[in-house]
């Protein structure tokens, strides 16, 4: 799906739509690594495929926080604000991990925006936003997220 490109001064139109969704991206054990080593979670779980073998999902799995990351790339595959001079990450409402992300498999984020207020300069959005893992019924995160975009 194309990115749905908008002005800031268009963002109330978007209240209340579904967004779309971005592409397929494969979460590989070297992406799972390369975030052990940034963060310093090594657990057995992330970075051992052997002893993973016997663990409770029966192969390595990505952190939850490596898979709530890959929310910022995701996102910009969705909505382009073409005139915003700055983007920035307010916060998060909740998240839920609630599926594994296993070694090797693919992931892709899918957008509604739920709200959007009038900020000095510009506009908060509240965008709700599910974290699907490709071939699987349950989604691998659910997000509410809060940003800024100034004109």
């Amino acid at each position: 799906m194309p990115v749905m490109t908008v002005a800031v001064a268009d963002l109330p139109s978007l209240e209340g739509r579904e967004l779309g969704a971005s592409s397929w991206l494969e979460v590989t054990q070297q992406r799972i690594d390369t975030f052990a080593d940034a963060t310093g979670d090594h657990q057995y779980i992330h970075v051992d495929p052997e002893r993973a073998k016997d663990g409770p999902f029966g192969t390595t799995i990505a952190h939850g926080f490596l898979t709530l990351s890959l929310f910022v790339p995701l996102w910009s595959e969705i909505l382009e604000v073409r005139d915003a001079s700055t983007f920035v990450n307010y916060g998060l409402d909740k998240v839920r991990f609630t599926s594994p992300v296993p070694a090797g498999s693919s992931v892709r984020l899918v957008a509604t925006m739920r709200k959007v207020a009038e900020v000095q300069g510009g506009y908060q959005i509240h965008v709700d936003a599910v974290m699907e893992i490709e071939g699987q019924e349950r989604p691998a995160v659910v997000i509410e997220s809060i940003s800024r975009v100034y004109a």
